[in-house]
């Protein structure tokens, strides 16, 4: 059995996303032009929290829209040999746009790079920002996220789950570490 540690409960996820609403409302001066944009599976959800908390403090809405980046992977061979594509949603134009790209997981940047590939394929916006719930740190390209919920230092042996009230039933985040004897 590997060692499990609880590093955000419910009430600390919901202190993030509001955070962080708060941080692209301060950068970005107002929702004009504002849109989000979730990577598939879990940054759909986050950025959909996100929006609904900007709504709540703005008063107004941003676009948001789902990214699947299935086919820009660059381990796309290494990690199935049928992948599973799923939808990209973005039914608005981005030309001109301050996109807020949205993730659970920033850890060596490459699913960070190719979303921006194929968010370069829908069109040019004006900037991409990148939100994420948790930043553990290991680059291996020169990314990093303007909006970090959480930034926990990890080894790579350990991996961070993010497990949200629309896919796992509970919103929580755990390191799951070193094998227990």
């Amino acid at each position: 059995m590997k060692e499990k540690v609880k590093i955000l409960d419910k009430e600390a996820v919901a202190r993030a996303i509001t955070r962080i609403a708060h941080e692209i409302l301060e950068k970005n001066k107002s929702t004009k032009d504002l849109c989000l944009i979730g990577i598939r599976n879990r940054g759909v959800y986050l950025a959909e929290r996100l929006a609904d908390r900007i709504k709540n403090i703005e008063g107004s809405g941003v676009l948001t829209g789902a990214l699947d980046i299935t086919l820009y992977r660059d381990d796309l061979a290494l990690v199935s040999g049928q992948p599973l594509v799923r939808k990209t949603e973005i039914d608005f134009d981005i030309n001109g746009k301050n996109l807020v790209l949205v993730d659970d997981v920033l850890y060596t940047g490459r699913t960070i790079r190719a979303a921006l590939d194929a968010l370069i394929d829908f069109g040019r916006p004006r900037s991409i920002q990148l939100a994420v719930l948790v930043d553990r740190g290991h680059r291996e390209l020169p990314i990093r996220a303007d909006y970090a919920g959480k930034n926990i230092p990890t080894s790579k042996d350990e991996s961070v789950e993010v497990r949200l009230e629309e896919t796992e039933g509970v919103d929580e985040v755990v390191i799951i570490g070193k094998e227990l004897k």
